[in-house]
């Protein structure tokens, strides 16, 4: 593919049929020129705000967030088993 940039997230092709091509996965049809760069490029879809509306359409992957609130703090442990009070010494 001829890429020359890319505007608003969408790439400005070098050809027509590039550009048709990438749009036609949005159910788009027709293309319509920029010029960036000192080029004339071609972009999916009729005019820029048709290629836009349907690129915003698309699900966005949003990661599960961590749940960041503290827990409480478990109990303390306490043993049941009475100590002898001896320490092994002599």
């Amino acid at each position: 593919m001829g890429l020359i940039t890319v505007i608003d997230n969408i790439p400005l092709f070098t050809t027509v049929e590039e550009a048709e091509m990438w749009g036609s996965q949005y159910g788009l049809t027709g293309y319509h020129q920029h010029t960036a760069l000192g080029q004339v490029g071609y972009m999916g879809g009729n005019n820029h705000n048709e290629i836009t509306r349907a690129v915003s359409k698309l699900p966005s992957y949003v990661p599960q967030t961590l749940n960041l609130t503290p827990s409480p703090s478990p109990p303390p442990i306490v043993s049941s088993t009475p100590s002898s009070g001896n320490s092994g010494g002599y």
